[in-house]
């Protein structure tokens, strides 16, 4: 039997998961590359470190808004539709990139990264959202496969943006800047044709249309998780978009590949942690505010172990460093899996959507304190920040309503 008839022969709802997957995966590939491909050429031009990292500000600023916003158009318009915009929106970013050298100003390009912002985050809601929608409810252990759904989608993903940064390099090296740009956007274009064509309409779309100020979430537990997810990924990219990569740089005399790899190495294995998150947490049992707090409380302790590192070990920092990234990428799947387990089922985009602002406000607030606390104080003050992040994010997990969730037991 061929593949293709095995594959028409999935349920349904394992057929559009499929989609929704092969989707994302793309979408993930093209925007680790171009990640990747701003960084390296613009160093070439002469971009500093420092301002190579502010072209991806408004990269940050506008998820903000886009999941807020995305949230609320995913329950009007149904989730298929806001996954292709964020396709089409993608392509046009990779379009801006294709003038001439001349016209690749620093305003164009952070425009061309908003874009860029705004298509990631709506392709993420997207995905996250369809999966609450697909796992088969009737399911006795619906809980622990939708826990396996969200942890082999968050994880593949990082995994293949990780990839990315190596695509990105490569290509840059075979192709130039203006052929890797042009090859990623053919591809894409592919994939949201197939998209049009194949992605059921209306998935996800609430019978009731819901008005804007609706998207501020009403939930305590939706709202906690949100401030804790916020604290997470603020306490790691304060030392990950820009003081890690400019201290290896400039202090230890690392070059740009070596710094590169190093960055694409560590996501790639914080996809792959994240995936078997799973098996992970089950190495604590409870209430799921518990198990959330003790996830973050663990991350907290290795992080103030690395702020008290001289920085002259540089091997024992890197090796912190990754088994940060096993510790992160366990406490972020669980998160991941918690807030489409607390999120409604008719509007599931809505606190998905409120959740993830939250994830980009982190990210926004992180970038722009990696680049101030960095000038100012150093690697140190960054990682004494970071843990501290997490205290917080593990106190916060504290509020979470006390009930039972067993579903990692399943």
């Amino acid at each position: 039997m061929s593949l293709l008839a095995r594959v028409r022969q999935l349920p349904f709802e394992v057929r559009q998961y499929l989609l929704i997957t092969g989707n994302y995966w793309a979408f993930t590939l093209t925007d680790g590359a171009l990640r990747m491909l701003v960084v390296l050429y613009f160093s070439q031009l002469g971009y500093s470190p420092l301002e190579v990292a502010m072209l991806f500000l408004f990269y940050e600023a506008f998820g903000v808004v886009t999941n807020l916003v995305g949230g609320w158009l995913g329950a009007r318009l149904g989730l298929n539709r806001t996954m292709n915009v964020g396709l089409g929106l993608q392509i046009v970013a990779l379009a801006m990139l294709l003038v001439p050298a001349g016209m690749l100003t620093v305003v164009w390009v952070m425009a061309a990264q908003a874009l860029s912002g705004i298509a990631k985050d709506l392709n993420k809601m997207s995905a996250k959202s369809a999966v609450k929608v697909l796992v088969p409810k009737e399911s006795a252990s619906a809980g622990s496969a939708l826990y396996r759904w969200v942890a082999m989608l968050t994880g593949s993903k990082n995994a293949l943006k990780g990839l990315g940064f190596f695509l990105g390099g490569l290509l840059l090296t075979l192709v130039g800047f203006q052929g890797a740009v042009l090859a990623m956007a053919l591809m894409l274009s592919g994939v949201l044709g197939l998209s049009l064509w194949r992605l059921r309409a209306d998935l996800g779309r609430q019978k009731a249309k819901p008005k804007f100020s609706e998207v501020f979430s009403k939930s305590r537990a939706v709202n906690v998780l949100s401030a804790a997810r916020l604290c997470l990924f603020a306490s790691r990219d304060v030392w990950f978009v820009v003081a890690l990569p400019v201290f290896l740089y400039d202090q230890h005399g690392w070059s740009q590949w070596t710094v590169g790899g190093l960055l694409a190495l560590w996501v790639i294995g914080y996809g792959g942690v994240q995936t078997q998150a799973p098996r992970l947490t089950r190495l604590m049992s409870g209430e799921a505010r518990l198990i959330t707090a003790g996830w973050a409380a663990a991350l907290a302790l290795l992080g103030v172990a690395l702020a008290l590192l001289p920085l002259t070990a540089v091997g024992w920092l890197v090796a912190g460093l990754l088994a940060f990234g096993v510790l992160f990428a366990i406490n972020s799947s669980w998160h991941s899996y918690l807030i489409v387990h607390y999120a409604r089922a008719d509007g599931v985009s809505m606190d998905v959507g409120f959740y993830y602002m939250a994830n980009a406000m982190g990210r926004l607030i992180g970038t722009l304190l990696s680049g101030w606390l960095y000038m100012a104080h150093g690697l140190s003050a960054c990682l004494w920040v970071a843990a501290a992040l997490v205290a917080a994010s593990a106190l916060m997990a504290l509020a979470l309503p006390r009930q039972a969730d067993t579903a990692v037991a399943d």
